[in-house]
């Protein structure tokens, strides 16, 4: 997809959006089909006139724009839980799903502000605070769940941190997130790896640095994960 364009994060949404992003493919432009990878997240976008929900992935999303395309998306930070709409993220995993199906007041709300003018990125952002005030902020204790599997904790330890047994762990990961807490680990893994690899830095040194084994362990997750080679994903 062509003309794609990071932009700040809105300032009500920074501690748990990283930026947000726009892309298009241009009326005379050929599309590029491509895949969006894993990162643990799952995202209110706005794509052609509609929202749509990004449930949280475990393999490549296939993606297939066509001329005129447009998308707009607030990309999360990682560990933040998507606790926004209600449901348990695992009803959604690996889906894409559109908003009025969950909630169709809010979807046609957003779609009127847009169609009155409203940013698709700034309208994003009000649905999020109006689905935050209806169920809540994300869990604080799972984010800091999160954070100890990121760091490389290992699920018995990180639960035994929690006071919490190893069912509510992987009860309350799977709820936030979609997937269990070694899934989680090993895509917020395959995340820092990704983003390593984009820089052009060497597989042996990104194995090394995102907690992977050793160089064939990395290069089986990004199979896995990524459905290519680690040689794909460098510049």
């Amino acid at each position: 997809m062509t003309g794609y364009r990071e932009l700040p994060a809105p300032p009500s949404l920074r501690s748990e959006v990283e930026c947000g992003w726009r892309a298009g493919v241009p009326a005379d432009a050929t599309p590029v089909d491509g895949n969006v990878l894993p990162d643990g997240c799952m995202d209110l976008m706005w794509i052609d006139g509609h929202v749509v929900v990004a449930g949280p992935d475990t393999t490549p999303h296939p993606r297939h724009p066509s001329p005129r395309s447009r998308t707009h998306r607030p990309r999360r930070q990682p560990r933040a839980p998507p606790a926004l709409l209600g449901v348990p993220a695992t009803e959604l995993r690996n889906l894409r799903v559109p908003l009025t199906e969950l909630a169709p007041t809010a979807a046609r709300r957003t779609a009127a502000a847009v169609d009155d003018g409203r940013d698709p990125l700034a309208a994003l952002a009000d649905l999020a605070r109006r689905l935050r005030a209806e169920h809540g902020a994300p869990d604080p204790a799972v984010r800091a769940a999160a954070r100890h599997i990121a760091a490389g904790r290992s699920v018995a330890d990180t639960a035994d941190t929690m006071g919490w047994t190893l069912r509510t762990l992987y009860r309350r990961a799977a709820a936030a997130f979609g997937y269990g807490p070694a899934t989680l680990r090993r895509v917020l893994r395959f995340r820092v790896a990704v983003a390593l690899l984009a820089a052009g830095r060497a597989p042996a040194d990104v194995a090394a640095h995102a907690g992977y084994a050793d160089q064939p362990h990395l290069s089986r997750e990004v199979r896995d994960l990524a459905g290519v080679t680690v040689g794909t994903l460098r510049p």
